[in-house]
C-alpha cells in the first residue's frame, strides 16, 4: 500500500492512478481525513449493447443506404427547399 499526502498526490497524479492498479494507494489530507484509490476494473465493454430483432437482411440494408444517399445527392428531393437565388 502506497500512501502519498494530498499535495504529493495532486502533483503526481497521473502515477498515482498508474499505481493503483496494482495496489491500494491512500491519500492523506492535512485535517486527518484519509481517502483510498482501489482499481476497479470494467465489467463489460461499453461497445457491448443489446441487439435488436429484425428481418432485414443485409442486401436490405445496403439497398436502404444506397437509396439514401442518392435521394440527398439530389437537389429537388422531397423536403428540399429549391433557391432561386
Amino acid at each position: 500500500m502506497k500512501v502519498y499526502t494530498y499535495s504529493e498526490a495532486r502533483q503526481r497524479l497521473a502515477d498515482v492512478l498508474n499505481i493503483a492498479r496494482t495496489e491500494e494507494v491512500v491519500i492523506k489530507r492535512r485535517g486527518g481525513e484519509t481517502f483510498s484509490i482501489i482499481y476497479r476494473k470494467s465489467k463489460k465493454s461499453p461497445f457491448d449493447v443489446p441487439g435488436i430483432e429484425t428481418k432485414a437482411t443485409t442486401k436490405d440494408i445496403l439497398a436502404a443506404v444506397r437509396e439514401s444517399r442518392e435521394g440527398s445527392a439530389n437537389p429537388e428531393a422531397p423536403g428540399r427547399r429549391r433557391s432561386d437565388g
